[in-house]
């Protein structure tokens, strides 16, 4: 591992996918903020995106499929020094994940959440996922939802997260300066991002995405919750991207003091023997 920079390796994603976009984006954001690659835990579960943490020289954990965050809200407790991120995609996070996605956003620990949204299961080779556009049978092309399309960042505003964004993979300067602001933020941060897949989302490309997307103005209020819902709400000839809402509130940590005082749970001395005698309890 270099200990002075964030390098890549080679990935196993297809020529052309919007993943490369992101790690190329990730690798260069967390140069520029000069955190130590040894101090950043890069969290996944299953799927193309959950491999992030493979193909970056920092620290990296894989989990279950839909159980990155859980995992991730561990590492944070325990060494609240280290800056967590957590790759993974729209089925991994919204999907198998929605219970935990739902109830850290009530906790409000501070980690980062990218979503690599490519509204399809990649992985295995395109099925529909909570985010796929809704079916049109007459015009079938890829895979669509027959019930309804669900809307994480509606969901996630309406749930009380403090930091809610979406950017796109094919403008990298818009997505970097997401980034940024998101691994800064103090408290939970989700950033949706449209990600193309070019192998199975024949509907969802990049010419697709680059007619429609539409930074923020500077005009626009973030900390306005009323107005963040209704651009949560507009996803079809426009789709807004930027942070859609975001307000300061206390995060976990300023909740639990005694979890998170000079010396990091990690570091604490632990007598072996009250283990031992609090384990030999259940046998």
């Amino acid at each position: 591992m270099n200990k002075q920079a964030f390098t890549t390796y080679e990935t196993a994603w297809c020529p052309g996918c919007g993943n490369f976009a992101i790690i190329e984006t990730l690798t260069g954001v967390l140069n520029q903020m000069e955190t130590p690659p040894h101090q950043v835990v890069l969290v996944g579960g299953i799927g193309q995106a959950a491999k992030t943490n493979q193909y970056i020289t920092a620290n990296g954990f894989s989990g279950l499929h839909g159980r990155a965050l859980p995992a991730a809200v561990a590492i944070k407790i325990v060494n609240d020094d280290l800056t967590v991120i957590v790759n993974t995609g729209d089925g991994d996070s919204y999907g198998e994940g929605g219970n935990h996605f739902l109830h850290n956003i009530r906790r409000n620990v501070d980690i980062t959440h990218f979503v690599h949204d490519n509204q399809i299961y990649g992985l295995t080779k395109g099925q529909p996922s909570p985010t796929s556009d809704p079916c049109d049978l007459a015009h079938k092309t890829s895979a669509c939802n027959l019930g309804a399309t669900f809307n994480p960042l509606l969901i996630a505003i309406a749930a009380g997260a403090t930091f809610v964004a979406r950017s796109f993979s094919g403008d990298k300067k818009h997505l970097a300066q997401i980034m940024e602001a998101a691994i800064r933020h103090p408290g939970y941060a989700l950033v949706d991002i449209l990600q193309p897949c070019v192998s199975f989302n024949k509907k969802n490309t990049f010419a697709y995405y680059k007619q429609r997307v539409k930074p923020l103005d500077d005009t626009y209020d973030a900390t306005n919750k009323l107005a963040a819902i209704e651009k949560a709400m507009e996803f079809g000839d426009t789709i807004p991207i930027g942070i859609l809402y975001q307000e300061q509130a206390p995060s976990y940590a300023a909740k639990r003091p005694e979890l998170f005082d000079a010396v990091p749970i990690v570091n604490k001395q632990v007598n072996l023997g009250e283990v031992q005698t609090l384990i030999n309890s259940y046998i």
